[in-house]
């Protein structure tokens, strides 16, 4: 599986009982449905998501997406109301992004 972002190739992590994708360039982490959800506790959160945000923040200015699933390109969907952040098709977060979606998820 290729990272949508850098286009690396994306490994997978075990956390808990859930299977989560990460970059091995970039950080980013896909996640597929309920996933995000699962593994939102703060410290579990901190754990998984050791990308640097400097990293992370950069990646956003990166358009064109392609899921990890089936490469197709990607629309992008905003949270800026609550987090400040951009959410690609699917969960996938820039590094440092996962951190704050979970910190803001019991708010």
């Amino acid at each position: 599986m290729k990272c949508p972002k850098c286009r690396n190739q994306i490994d997978e992590v075990q956390c808990e009982d859930v299977t989560i994708d990460r970059c091995v360039s970039c950080q980013g982490m896909w996640f597929d449905k309920g996933e995000a959800e699962a593994l939102s506790k703060d410290w579990i959160a901190e754990y998984v998501d050791t990308g640097d945000p400097e990293v992370g923040e950069a990646m956003d200015e990166i358009d064109t997406i392609y899921c990890p699933r089936c490469d197709k390109e990607m629309n992008r969907f905003f949270d800026v109301e609550a987090t400040g952040l951009a959410f690609e098709h699917g969960k996938f977060f820039d590094a440092g992004e996962f951190t704050l979606w979970a910190e803001n998820q019991y708010l």
